[in-house]
């Protein structure tokens, strides 16, 4: 009789691992960049149809990279949890920090099982607060570690060449245009190339979490006009200045 080919649990972990690390490797940058009315989300994005930046609830957005279909599904599903919290409570029982935990939960089930194959996707769930002290951002890879990140975070692609960048350039308390060139700047700085590859407004989706907004919802998305304003304003001042 033959026998069965054995793999170890761990050996068959970091397949899965790895497997889903090459498909969201593929895949173009996202990146939140915190300002001082909100929080920023630009990804680079050529489609007007399929989005990777959306809203959840009244001061929830959410963006995804990888796999389309699959953080279709978990967008949904986030927005369908919304929805039923808040009509069952209150609006305020809705927080990021519950669907961030829902979410890492859905993740790390589908990982570890061994009937599916895992999500090719890592998520951020971001929360606009009152004050900037109360901004949340939370990053949410395929196995469902979550980490609570702060000023900005990167995921995707050649996530590390735009965290140097960030690093580099980031300052507090910028406005919403400053942050928007900056974090376009930072997708511009991946890639092989020496020299930031040309971006424009056409390749890039961008959307605001904005405190500043009298309505409940504090989501918006930015026109491409939008996105050239701030384009031509350039790059926020270098740090210390």
């Amino acid at each position: 009789m033959t026998m069965p080919f054995y793999v170890s649990p761990e050996q068959q972990m970091k397949d899965r691992a790895d497997y889903a690390r090459k498909g969201i490797g593929r895949g173009r940058s996202v990146v939140a960049v915190q300002y001082a009315d909100g929080i920023v989300l630009v990804a680079e994005n050529q489609s007007r149809a399929l989005h990777k930046i959306s809203e959840i609830y009244d001061r929830i957005a959410f963006a995804a990279v990888g796999r389309y279909n699959e953080f279709e599904n978990l967008r949904i599903a986030g927005v369908r949890l919304a929805d039923l919290r808040g009509y069952s409570y209150d609006r305020r029982d809705v927080t990021g920090r519950g669907l961030a935990n829902a979410y890492a939960q859905t993740l790390g089930t589908i990982f570890s099982s061994a009937a599916e194959k895992p999500y090719e996707v890592e998520i951020f769930v971001t929360e606009v607060g009152e004050v900037a002290e109360e901004d949340q951002i939370y990053r949410l890879t395929y196995d469902g570690s979550v980490a609570d990140e702060h000023r900005f975070a990167v995921m995707g692609g050649s996530a590390d060449q735009a965290v140097a960048h960030l690093e580099q350039h980031y300052i507090d308390a910028m406005n919403r245009d400053q942050s928007v060139a900056l974090a376009v700047a930072a997708l511009a700085a991946e890639g092989d190339d020496t020299e930031p590859r040309e971006l424009d407004a056409s390749n890039i989706e961008a959307a605001v979490l904005d405190r500043t907004r009298s309505r409940p919802r504090k989501f918006t998305r930015l026109s491409d006009a939008a996105v050239s304003q701030a384009l031509e304003a350039g790059e926020p001042p270098a740090a210390g200045e």
